[in-house]
């Protein structure tokens, strides 16, 4: 059990770490997305540039967290059996199958990108972003309030708060059209 602090630290370590690349790669989507749709020579220049940082990002930092958080989380759940009496905790798991769903559809839009192959909007990319905000807040709730209900509270506001965010993220773009 000594080791257990250690473990829960760096379980953190990499989950933070994780959600820091998830967050800033769909950035790096929507920039190299706006940069297809820049004149030459900006438009090479640009998007071979995100690729690049998007290589990094991916490679260096969001899929070595995602590994790790995935070793480390299984080796703090032994202090929750019988795991049938924690179903704060099994939620929190498919909130979790969720993000690794979205890690995917990440490395999709990823490789994608990658070949130049752009079939997102950056609208879209945008919304999509928002995703793992939502997973975030999920878990972040389950794993403090080990509730269920609190959980669904506050997922409930984070979601009319994202709604609020779509019609700034709307207004936005129609500025920018209108520039």
């Amino acid at each position: 059990m000594e080791a257990f602090p250690y473990l829960k630290a760096l379980h953190i370590i990499f989950i933070v770490t994780w959600f820091a690349g998830l967050f800033y790669i769909v950035r790096l989507f929507i920039y190299q997305t706006e940069a297809s749709e820049k004149s030459e020579p900006e438009k090479s220049i640009l998007t071979n540039q995100f690729k690049i940082m998007s290589k990094r990002l991916w490679y260096g930092i969001t899929w070595p967290s995602a590994i790790l958080t995935a070793i480390l989380g299984p080796s703090l759940i032994h202090i929750y059996f019988p795991i049938s009496e924690h179903p704060w905790l099994i939620a929190k798991l498919i909130f979790v199958l969720f993000l690794y769903i979205y890690h995917y559809i990440c490395h999709r839009i990823y490789k994608s990108l990658q070949n130049e192959s752009y079939t997102w909007s950056s609208t879209k990319l945008r919304i999509w972003n928002e995703v793992a905000t939502v997973l975030l807040f999920a878990i972040v709730f389950l794993v403090i309030l080990q509730d269920i209900l609190s959980m669904w509270k506050g997922v409930l506001g984070l979601l009319a708060f994202s709604g609020v965010l779509m019609v700034a993220i709307k207004a936005y773009k129609q500025k920018r059209v209108e520039e």
